[in-house]
């Protein structure tokens, strides 16, 4: 499995918010262990696809301090189980947003029932930092058909 957890945004203003969705298909190996006979989305999972929504709107700013990364789940909560193939509809509202830190409160629904929702803190990691070959398909695919710029 890839580590990729947005399939497309749907909307997205930089800096404040973002909308996108994702969905595991049935035959994805995670599935043979979480759970047999049950399989459902790992929490965790909703978590990384909350975090990467919220991501895409702080990395849209294009601001010098870099790549938003993950830094603390300051809150989590899973209502519902979310089966293979549902698409989860996953939204973030930028809170604050500092030059070194920001915070989001994000949520993920399935047929417009809420699955799960989260509060996290980010911190950003210095462009020099990352590889160079580097790219969020996702995010610059998005910008480009808006109108926005590449970066490459």
């Amino acid at each position: 499995m890839r580590f990729l957890l947005v399939d497309r945004i749907l909307e997205l203003e930089p800096g404040h918010m973002a909308v996108a969705e994702k969905s595991l298909p049935a035959t994805e190996e995670l599935f043979l262990d979480h759970f047999p006979g049950f399989p459902v989305v790992p929490g965790v999972l909703l978590i990384e696809m909350m975090g990467q929504t919220a991501a895409k709107a702080l990395n849209a700013q294009r601001l010098s301090r870099g790549q938003a990364m993950l830094g603390e789940v300051r809150s989590a909560r899973f209502r519902h189980w979310v089966k293979p193939d549902e698409v989860i509809r996953l939204s973030a509202t930028i809170e604050r947003n500092q030059d070194d830190f920001a915070i989001a409160k994000c949520q993920a629904e399935v047929a417009g029932r809420k699955v799960g929702s989260a509060e996290l803190l980010f911190v950003f990691m210095p462009p020099e930092q990352l590889a160079p070959e580097y790219r969020d398909a996702v995010l610059e695919d998005y910008l480009l058909q808006q109108g926005g710029h590449h970066e490459s």
